[in-house]
């Protein structure tokens, strides 16, 4: 196996313009899949699973009709003030008109369009006036928005009130939707004023089912404007402000981020090369990768998702791992001090500084690092690549994207980069004269070996004491992980504020103001939403027409406590719309309904004790529109199924959602005969992350299987021996070990975003165990003693571990000052997750090895 590493070493320096140019032409091929097929997006929806909720939703979807409006809302909010004054109540009505006048705005309301507080008491005055000009019942046709600001102009403030006392008296039977939805939860029934409000605003667009609805997220945009051009307190909600905000968040991150993570990768490189044209070399070769990235991902038509964004940061930090291994055995071989006895010429050719000195060198230095480049990428490729096992096609797409990226840097740097360093260095030294002879970082004392022989005296006079603390901290870290958080709450991808700082700075790097995250908050805390994911679904199957079936729903949503995730109304009443709440609320401004529901309430508590069948085929009369929301009715009159529509809190997480909704739908089954489900969006999205943390933690121990088995037999094949896989493999559980228990401690969740980054830990981990690790057998093998074999590693091997992980902890750490969450927490695990590999692999890693040296001493 040396022996092939050493022709293949000599191919790539003997013949690097044929190397180069084969892999140039090779890498346009590759990356014109970019170009050829354009991978879509694929968000969170790209994730599917198979199980009842799903399902549940599925009959839902086809049975039902579901609401595909986009809703909006606008609160208007003033903090020890009364937005229910005649002012406040006005300039709303005026916004709502000159909204309407706005044609982007316009042309995406719904027939409904603005439903708020303000419409109808500019309702009830219309038909006030019509009263008194009819001297009589007023006609009830629903009054133009111009009416109803005329009609609440021509009253003062204290008519206002008091029609306003008339539309919020508790006690009135309006029927529909009490107006105190549109107030805080906190409201006194029979107040007239409150410190805020909100109105809804309902929207249509004409996008596909897979496209976003672009033209109202526009129209929300718009109306935002308007909105803060009349109102000093409240804002506008919607996903499209959201999303805006979000792509906002992000575009200022990184003009801040960008160059001071430049800059501190560039003094971090240029402090570890100390040359620039090597410097620039590694960024070529992370040019490739990406684009070798790019066409993979474009060729197999793998769609873009918040899954993937790990996939370009792993490749990088390979990349700049790869690249500082490469270089510095190179530069050892140039030096001489790179001791082989299989190369006796090509370390006198280096060392004489002949003609070819740079191809000699990368002959030498790349045979001596090629099978530990091979084996980190085999081992990390397949590590990844067992993720293809997973149900989630997103899993699947991640776990072929990653082991092609991984290919992809080994392609680019055991082989292009060295190549092409080989013609820069000859044709700098011919042309120029520049002598590109450099002494490799952490060789030749000072500081830097200084400090990476501190791990060699730590395993020469205590390994076992290390390994000892090595393991307790390990344990703690797998049992802090236990009480880890696991929720998956879509509210925690909300930009939050930048800090005074960034706003302050200079022009185009002064970051804007972000209020999404405390808006969402307050809606969840104040108001019963009605964004995106603000309702769930309960379904209900069997025999519907049971009268114990409605009893049961009954008995279920009055038994929902306030502070769960279910929203509750200002009456006390949890906000579910479902049979008994159609039915009461039809009950109310129907005769005919409420006939009907009296001649079957035998014991007068306003639910029906008999021929349910009949009573809704009555109340399809009355409202079909109405009745089909929460019943389906075949075609033959048959009643199937019920559903409920449960409102709930929109900054909640999936997983809390999922459990009170599940509780309702258990306490159904436990009274009716028929089987109740918990479904719709927040649940399915439950189910989705729990199934895809579930895979991802099952991916984690495959990929360590794959990884220890691979390594085993590599060591056994090459030197005869059966535990240095798991002394390799040890520090990488280790680090791993240890960044679960720093989440733990730092309140970072472990969800399938974070479960994702984590997966950076192995991989890099992997790495650098398996280049210590080889290096430490080579130097094994040429020293005298077991000490001078650890010193040469460390200092030889480990001054390119500290440089990568110096660079790539410094690039990707610096994300922690984003003002994206998701960004933030991806800086600072991924930064965690290299910081702990390294010190893993220059303390651990060690005292293993000289334990094992001290056992096989002994045992022979």
């Amino acid at each position: 196996m040396s022996s092939l590493a050493d022709r293949y070493a000599e191919f790539v320096a003997t013949r690097s313009r044929l190397v180069v140019a084969c892999l140039l032409v090779l890498t346009l091929v590759v990356a014109a899949g970019a170009v050829v097929n354009d991978p879509e997006d694929g968000g969170i929806g790209q994730f599917e699973t198979d199980s009842p909720e799903t399902d549940a939703l599925e009959e839902i979807e086809a049975t039902y009709d579901t609401d595909d409006r986009v809703v909006a809302q606008v609160v208007v909010r003033e903090e020890g003030g009364d937005v229910l004054s005649r002012d406040s109540l006005l300039e709303s009505l005026r916004l709502q008109r000159e909204a309407r006048a706005n044609e982007t705005v316009n042309a995406t309301l719904t027939d409904e369009g603005f439903v708020g507080l303000e419409n109808v008491v500019a309702t009830a005055a219309v038909f006030e006036d019509r009263a008194a000009a009819a001297q009589g019942p007023p006609d009830t046709s629903e009054p133009t928005l111009d009416e109803g600001i005329e009609a609440l102009e021509s009253r003062s403030d204290e008519e206002v009130e008091a029609l306003l006392a008339d539309v919020l008296d508790p006690e009135a039977d309006r029927g529909g939707e009490s107006p105190t939805a549109f107030l805080p939860s906190d409201y006194e029934q029979g107040e007239t004023d409150a410190d805020a409000r909100i109105t809804f605003v309902f929207q249509e667009d004409d996008s596909g089912p897979d496209e976003d609805p672009e033209a109202a997220y526009e129209a929300q945009i718009v109306l935002r404007s308007l909105f803060e051009e009349r109102f000093d307190d409240g804002f506008v909600f919607g996903q499209g402000i959201t999303d805006a905000a979000a792509a906002s968040a992000v575009g200022d991150s990184f003009a801040i981020i960008t160059p001071v993570a430049l800059l501190l990768v560039g003094v971090v490189l240029g402090v570890t090369y100390r040359d620039a044209v090597d410097v620039l070399l590694g960024f070529v070769g992370i040019t490739v990768v990406m684009a070798w990235l790019a066409g993979i991902q474009g060729w197999l038509e793998i769609p873009s998702s918040q899954l993937l964004i790990a996939v370009p940061f792993l490749l990088i930090g390979l990349s700049i791992d790869y690249a500082l291994h490469v270089v510095m055995r190179y530069r050892e071989a140039r030096a001489g001090t790179l001791e082989t006895p299989r190369s006796p010429s090509a370390r006198s050719a280096t060392a004489d500084g002949g003609p070819r000195a740079s191809a000699a060198a990368m002959a030498l230095g790349l045979a001596g690092v090629t099978l530990a480049l091979a084996a980190a990428t085999f081992s990390t490729g397949v590590g990844f690549l067992s993720n293809v096992v997973s149900p989630l096609p997103a899993i699947r797409d991640f776990a072929v994207l990653s082991a092609g990226g991984i290919l992809a840097t080994f392609v680019a740097f055991a082989a292009f980069v060295p190549a092409l360093k080989v013609e820069v260095d000859d044709l700098l030294e011919r042309r120029f004269g520049r002598d590109r002879a450099k002494s490799p970082f952490g060789v030749g004392g000072g500081a830097v070996t200084r400090a990476l022989s501190g791990g060699v005296a730590l395993a020469r006079r205590a390994p076992l004491a290390v390994v000892l603390v090595a393991f307790l901290l390990a344990t703690a870290g797998a049992y802090g992980a236990t009480g880890i958080d696991t929720e998956f709450n879509e509210a925690d991808f909300l930009p939050e504020d930048a800090p005074d700082w960034a706003k302050s700075l200079p022009g185009p790097l002064a970051t804007g103001t972000y209020t999404v995250a405390d808006d969402a908050t307050y809606l969840g805390e104040n108001f019963q939403d009605r964004g995106p994911n603000s309702r769930a679904q309960v379904l209900i199957r069997g025999d519907v027409t049971d009268p114990a079936t409605l009893a049961a729903i009954d008995r279920a949503t009055g038994a929902v406590d306030e502070g769960g995730t279910v929203d509750v109304r200002a009456d006390g009443t949890a906000a579910i719309e479902g049979p008994t709440a159609t039915l009461a609320a039809l009950a109310s401004e129907n005769e005919t309904v409420a006939a009907a529901l009296d001649e079957r309430d035998a014991d007068g508590d306003g639910l029906p004790d008999e021929d349910l069948a009949g009573l809704y085929d009555v109340l399809f009369a009355a409202d079909e529109e109405a009745a089909s929301t929460v019943l389906y009715r075949t075609e033959d009159g048959e009643y199937e199924s019920a559903r409920l529509l449960v409102s709930v809190r929109g900054d909640a997480s999936a997983q809390d959602v999922a459990t009170d909704v599940r509780a309702v739908a258990d306490d159904i089954e436990a009274g009716a005969p028929a089987t109740a489900i918990a479904t719709g969006g927040p649940v399915t999205t439950a189910v989705v992350q729990d199934a895809l943390l579930e895979t991802l933690v099952q991916a984690f121990a495959a990929t360590l299987v794959v990884i220890f088995l691979f390594l085993t037999a590599l060591y056994w094949v090459r030197h005869r021996s059966l535990t240095l896989g798991a002394v390799t493999l040890a520090p990488v559980v280790a680090a791993l070990s240890w960044l679960l228990g720093a989440m733990a401690a730092l309140d970072l969740p472990f969800n399938s975003e974070t479960a994702v980054i984590t997966s950076l830990a192995i991989g890099l981990g992997v790495d650098y165990s398996i280049h210590v690790g080889e290096r430490f057998v080579a130097e094994k093998e040429r020293r005298e003693t077991l000490d001078a074999a650890l010193t040469a590693t460390m200092t030889g091997t480990g001054g390119a571990l500290l440089g990568s992980a110096a660079t790539t902890a410094a690039g990707f750490g610096v994300l922690a000052l984003a003002l994206a969450p998701s960004l933030q927490r991806f800086g600072l695990v991924t930064g965690l997750s290299i910081v702990l590999a390294f010190v893993a692999c220059t303390t651990v890693l060690p005292s293993l090895l000289v334990v094992r040296e001290r056992l096989l001493a002994r045992a022979a």
